[in-house]
């Protein structure tokens, strides 16, 4: 047995841990890391995940993969990094959807807080509210306005059932107080195409896919769903200053592992993603994208998704949404 051997066993019998598992922690990672993001490629979940897989890659010298597991609202992908080894060679890129899903399926393969060991929350969107031009609303105000007058005859679009999109515009209905009627579209594209044909009236949809449009005139812009203005959008006054107190809708993505991943791996990527988060490059590529890069402890991310699960397991009560 060579001298680093030798001490790495001493150190390894006086910590209470046998030699592997201690080179198994310090080696790390000793072969390539998968990042599985449970939708398909182009989106802003994958962006996010690509970019910051790049900037590990860059720090540890291994290969951070990119597995686009999409389906089932998430759940496909989500539930193979669940049922991962604990090992830190199976990461998730995790999102709104995992703290939805837990109000609204009444069976999940997972469960969001006991399953995962969450790293770091990376970027955080915001949901826009968007009108069709044709509606007589110049604001939000008006808008409420003109859905309290005919209860049940405005509709809007979203990227489908469940989505972050879909639980924006039924916060606005509980927050405000009004009726509108959903309609699920598979994504966002299709949702947009039909805002802008005039086949639906509103739409509630991140700030890159709907951005040119309010900027060209075709659709209208309303409101922000964060609490302070957005530096991709700053002509979009938020809900709370629009009068809807409160209000916020938005995307979010960030890094998980499967539970029981040993501490110090996950003290490890968390300083390395939020490193990264913080680089001059990665936030002017986010900013491209209408995302603001965020960071932080594990500690204040798992706080962050509990208040998550629990804003949106009170919407979907209060908005009476059948479960799945």
């Amino acid at each position: 047995m060579n001298t680093r051997v030798c001490t790495y066993a001493i150190g390894a019998a006086l910590l209470g841990l046998t030699p592997p598992a201690l080179a198994q922690t310090v080696a790390y990672p000793a072969k390539p890391v998968r990042i599985i993001v449970p939708y398909a490629a182009g989106g802003n979940t994958d962006f996010t995940a690509r970019a910051v897989a790049e900037k590990l890659g860059d720090v540890y010298k291994r290969q951070f993969i990119v597995d686009n597991r999409p389906g089932a609202a998430t759940n496909i992908g989500t539930e193979a990094v669940a049922r991962a080894p604990a090992d830190g060679y199976t990461l998730l890129m995790g999102g709104a959807s995992n703290a939805i899903n837990m109000s609204l399926f009444s069976k999940l393969g997972y469960d969001t807080l006991r399953d995962f060991e969450p790293i770091a929350l990376c970027v955080q969107g915001a949901n826009v509210l968007a009108i069709h031009p044709s509606l007589p609303a110049k604001n939000l105000k008006e808008l409420i306005a003109l859905a309290k007058a005919q209860p049940g005859k405005l509709n809007f679009g979203s990227s489908g059932l469940g989505s972050s999109n879909q639980m924006a515009g039924e916060l606005l209905k509980v927050m405000a107080g009004i009726n509108i009627v959903h309609v699920p579209y598979k994504g966002n594209a299709p949702a947009l195409t039909d805002l802008l044909g005039g086949h639906v009236e509103m739409i509630f949809v991140g700030v890159p896919s709907v951005l040119p449009h309010i900027q060209s005139g075709r659709v209208r812009g309303i409101a922000i769903g964060s609490l302070k203005r957005f530096s991709a959008a700053p002509n979009l006054p938020t809900f709370d200053e629009s009068g809807v107190k409160g209000y916020e809708a938005t995307t979010w993505f960030g890094l998980m592992a499967p539970k029981s991943t040993p501490r110090d791996i996950v003290a490890r990527l968390n300083v390395e993603t939020d490193k990264a988060l913080k680089s001059p490059d990665i936030r002017e590529r986010f900013a491209a994208e209408g995302l603001e890069p965020m960071g932080g402890t594990p500690e204040s991310f798992t706080k962050f998704i509990r208040s998550e699960i629990d804003k949106y397991a009170k919407v979907i009560k209060a908005a009476a949404i059948t479960k799945l």
